[in-house]
């Protein structure tokens, strides 16, 4: 008896810890592949292998909408090849039903109004057309509050593309998050006729700050100002930094400035200085610093270049060292010349490093020049 009742604890505990199924859609998942699904995709040449390899469970839904989807990408004037590739990089696009699809299409075409463009979407970021049907009403919420904001068309198409998680989630906070900016943006000296280039900048380059918590935006700033900074020099970090400030806290920032200021033996002062030549100071990490500091000095540079040129730490040890190679064919010493040369975009340092090499291969004197005689 004692011996049943264990095994029946036992079994009973081995249900308990069973994992539940997990279902990935509300449609019913058939215990094997739908011929249908895998025939219409075939006939489409889509990579059905890397379907099976990685999300093969879609393959066995009872619902599929493979040959609408494909008619509705031709209509936007998709090829066959532009085809199977979106429905390769995203198979679940076709478990959207028909309605849901041109529920969407009519959406982003508020703000896409030419197909080509809206294709040339749907081929970079599938997975931000073909959403479910329970984000429609927050996602026109929010497109209407950035037209609202006489945002340019394009800035919030890109929005939707790149994040489409802060069009999914309800306006209200959104507005917060725009608001919080704002209001830092004119706190901090800005003009409010410059203020909507500001903000279609940063959400243009950093679609994600509207993720983040308003709040740490605010102690940022705060921590920066019981630094020293002035609300000038606050400003100028919130425009060159594209809100990367909103990626911060401030213990990560009171180690990299502690662990920055200890490395180049520089004044509190003399740190904001060179924070404001380098804002990438203030959200690297201590490791990445490290390494770009040996780097640089196992080159032969001085930290007295460094701190004059800190634009220099934006650079990885691979870029300096390659730089340093082709300054030094052009007959440049970098350890005794200026480091704007090695600093900068890759376009600047093409630029300089050809005006060096011009200079280099330039005579000194010119052959064709009659010779002065002697009076």
């Amino acid at each position: 008896m004692l011996r049943l009742v264990t095994t029946s604890l036992c079994l009973q505990c081995q249900r308990s810890r069973a994992p539940p199924l997990i279902i990935r859609s509300c449609t019913t998942l058939k215990a094997v592949e739908n011929p249908q699904t895998v025939e219409a995709l075939y006939r489409l040449s889509v990579d059905i292998q890397k379907i099976r390899k990685l999300k093969g469970w879609i393959l066995h839904q009872d619902n599929a909408y493979v040959n609408e989807t494909a008619d509705l990408l031709k209509d936007l004037g998709a090829s066959g090849p532009v085809v199977a590739q979106v429905l390769a990089l995203h198979p679940e696009a076709v478990l959207c039903s028909p309605e849901q699809m041109q529920a969407q299409r009519e959406l982003w075409m508020l703000v896409c109004p030419y197909q080509r463009d809206l294709l040339g979407i749907i081929e970079k970021f599938p997975a931000s057309f073909f959403t479910p049907s329970s984000h429609h009403a927050n996602q026109r919420n929010n497109i209407v509050y950035f037209r609202e904001l006489h945002l340019n068309k394009r800035i919030i198409a890109k929005l939707m593309a790149s994040a489409p998680q802060s069009f999914s989630r309800p306006a209200e906070e959104n507005k917060n998050m725009v608001s919080t900016l704002q209001q830092a943006y004119l706190d901090l000296g800005g003009e409010e006729a410059n203020m909507k280039i500001w903000l279609q900048k940063l959400l243009s380059q950093n679609p994600f700050v509207l993720l983040k918590d308003p709040k740490m935006l605010r102690q940022n700033l705060l921590f920066l100002r019981d630094r020293g900074f002035t609300a000038a020099e606050l400003l100028y970090l919130l425009r060159k930094l594209r809100g990367f400030v909103t990626e911060l806290n401030p213990a990560s920032m009171q180690h990299t400035l502690t662990y920055s200021q200890s490395t180049m033996g520089c004044s509190q002062a003399e740190l904001r200085q060179i924070i404001l030549k380098c804002p990438a100071l203030l959200y690297y990490s201590e490791a990445i610093l490290a390494e770009r500091f040996d780097g640089l000095r196992c080159a032969g540079i001085s930290m007295s270049q460094i701190i004059a040129t800190a634009g220099v730490l934006e650079l990885t040890p691979q870029i300096v060292t390659y730089r340093i190679q082709r300054l030094k064919a052009c007959g440049y010493d970098i350890k005794s010349g200026s480091l704007e040369a090695l600093s900068g975009t890759k376009k600047d340092f093409e630029m300089s490093s050809e005006k060096l090499q011009l200079r280099r291969e330039r005579p000194l004197f010119n052959p064709v020049a009659p010779l002065k005689g002697d009076d």
